[in-house]
């Protein structure tokens, strides 16, 4: 909280409340300073919900339809999964907040060569100077033995680097995980990475830690349900779920999975030497068909739960901090390439692709 602590008596003093704290300005600057205030305050206490753009599909809208979507509908932030310049064009001057993310075919390339990396900054990020570029994640969900897992730690370093030189350090560096790379996440306390993604990732941590970025991961309850490990209705932050649990380690009480998941990143964290971190949620959503539990009710349900919840709530561990999170999908994408069990893959969209509506009641704001 601000103080204005030399303040003269021969000026006339306005007080306002907010939030239960009796606030004093003078007119007309410090009423000026008032209103800075009072906009950052409001910028960090709401509006945490962000939207994935995937474009796996043949007939998704052209970026210019999809930004001006995200301007009608209020949805303030955008996460896309590599360089487009039509969409980086369409986004210009939009002031939506932007994830963009270095694709992971490019990991290795970008950490072998500081000049590849500085030409991939200059050519996608610094040529857009009037996009609100938020965090580059660096990869999404690099699994061990992948080339990429070898390359991350490098590649994260050069772009950091290249962001620095082009006067940009204002932009974070991050990487994508996701609840693949846990383990022993019931009770979360128990949190842990498992070791062959802790081996490529302890760097990582170590990075974000001394750049103050949080780390991104991708958390979605609808496989658990999937996998019948959880009730429905603790998935989709339904009360009195028989699934409620208290943590015996720390007597936290979890009455959603989601919750039960971030908090066993939190623990993972604190037990690799990132415990000061934030965790953003890059992903989370819920089908609408093709799977067991994927239905329009129980994607408007989880939708809109998530939605409430992070943007009040926070976690048990975390409580009363609200949760950067970004809802997946935009639209349904029919270009996944897809098997008879994982159909559901493709029908993960909010909107319908072709009639660019709703398919079903959200709000984004």
């Amino acid at each position: 909280m601000v103080r204005f602590k030399h303040i003269k008596k021969t000026q006339k003093y306005y007080f306002m409340k907010m939030s239960g704290v009796r606030m004093l300005a003078s007119s007309p600057m410090l009423l000026f300073l008032l209103s800075l205030l009072m906009a950052s305050y409001f910028d960090t206490t709401a509006g945490q919900i962000g939207v994935c753009f995937g474009q796996m599909g043949n007939n998704i809208p052209n970026p210019a339809e999809v930004v001006a979507m995200f301007k009608q509908y209020s949805i303030p932030r955008m996460r896309m999964y590599g360089p487009n310049p039509n969409a980086l064009n369409a986004l210009r001057g939009s002031n939506i907040e932007f994830i963009l993310d270095v694709p992971n075919g490019d990991l290795k390339r970008l950490a072998d060569s500081q000049a590849e990396a500085n030409t991939w900054v200059r050519d996608n990020v610094q040529k857009y100077n009037d996009v609100r570029f938020k965090y580059i994640s660096v990869g999404n969900e690099v699994k061990p033995g992948e080339p990429g897992a070898a390359a991350l730690f490098q590649a994260m370093q050069n772009i950091d680097r290249a962001l620095s030189a082009a006067r940009l350090s204002d932009i974070k560096v991050s990487t994508t995980t996701f609840m693949r790379a846990f383990a022993d996440t019931y009770p979360p306390s128990r949190g842990r990475f498992k070791d062959e993604y802790r081996n490529f990732l302890q760097p990582v941590i170590g990075f974000l830690v001394n750049k103050r970025s949080p780390l991104l991961v991708n958390i979605y309850t609808y496989f658990g349900y999937m996998n019948r490990d959880v009730s429905l209705e603790f998935a989709l932050f339904q009360p009195n779920s028989n699934n409620e649990f208290t943590d015996p380690n720390n007597q936290l009480r979890y009455q959603n999975f989601f919750d039960a998941n971030l908090d066993s990143v939190y623990a993972a964290l604190e037990k690799s030497g990132g415990g000061s971190l934030d965790v953003v949620v890059s992903e989370s959503g819920w089908p609408t068909q093709g799977g067991p539990g994927a239905s329009v009710p129980n994607a408007e349900a989880y939708v809109n739960n998530l939605r409430l919840h992070v943007n009040k709530n926070g976690s048990p561990k975390r409580s009363g901090k609200p949760i950067e999170t970004y809802i997946f999908a935009m639209f349904d994408e029919n270009g996944k390439q897809t098997s008879p069990n994982d159909e559901y893959e493709k029908y993960w969209g909010m909107f319908s692709p072709t009639t660019r509506q709703l398919k079903y009641g959200v709000k984004f704001n």
